[in-house]
C-alpha cells in the first residue's frame, strides 16, 4: 500500500514539473523576453491596471478581476491611451501563457508607457496556481478559455472552454 500511494505521489509531483518545464519551454520557444515577466505569486492585483489582450470571447469565459479588455488583433492605441492615461501607471498584460501579451506589452512600451509587465504563464498559470477568474457578471467561475487543444494541454486546473460562450 505504501508503495503505491508513493508511486501517485511520485507521479503527480513529476506531472506538475513536466508543465511548468513545458511551460518554460513553450515561452522560451516563441518569446523574446523584451517585456519583462512578473511572476503570479508576485502580481498584486489591486496596485496595477490588468489588460487582457486575448480575443473577447476568451476573455467574456473568464478574466482576472478587473481586467480591461484590449484584445490583440483589435487593440486600439487610442482607446488605451483614454483608459489609461498616465504613462507612468503599472501595467501587467496578459493572455493565455504570455505570448500575445508580450506583443502587446511591445506595443505599450513604444507608446511612451514607462512600466510595462508581462505575466508569466498568463492566465493559465494564474488558474493554475489557484487564482480567482471572474465571468462577464464578474462572479467568480472555474471555467478558462483554453484557446485551442494544443496550448489548452498547459492549463491544469479549471474547466477548458473552448467554445465561445453563449449570450
Amino acid at each position: 500500500m505504501r508503495f503505491i500511494l508513493t508511486f501517485f505521489l511520485l507521479l503527480l509531483v513529476q506531472s506538475y514539473s513536466w508543465t511548468q518545464t513545458k511551460m518554460d519551454k513553450t515561452l522560451k520557444r516563441f518569446n523574446k523576453e523584451s517585456v519583462p515577466y512578473i511572476s503570479v505569486e508576485d502580481l498584486k492585483t489591486e496596485s496595477v491596471i490588468l489588460l487582457d489582450t486575448r480575443k473577447k470571447e476568451e476573455y467574456d469565459v473568464s478574466h482576472l478581476k478587473q481586467a480591461v479588455w484590449v484584445g490583440y488583433k483589435e487593440f486600439d492605441e487610442n482607446k488605451v491611451l483614454e483608459q489609461v492615461p498616465n504613462k507612468k501607471d503599472a501595467i501587467v498584460v496578459y493572455c493565455s501563457i504570455g505570448v500575445r501579451s508580450e506583443n502587446i506589452g511591445e506595443r505599450l512600451l513604444e507608446m511612451g508607457y514607462e512600466n510595462v509587465q508581462n505575466l508569466y504563464g498568463g492566465i493559465f498559470e494564474w488558474k493554475n496556481n489557484g487564482g480567482k477568474v471572474y465571468n462577464l457578471k464578474e462572479k467568480e467561475t472555474d471555467s478558462v478559455h483554453a484557446f485551442s487543444k494544443y496550448w489548452g494541454k498547459l492549463l491544469r486546473t479549471g474547466e477548458k472552454v473552448y467554445d465561445a460562450p453563449s449570450q
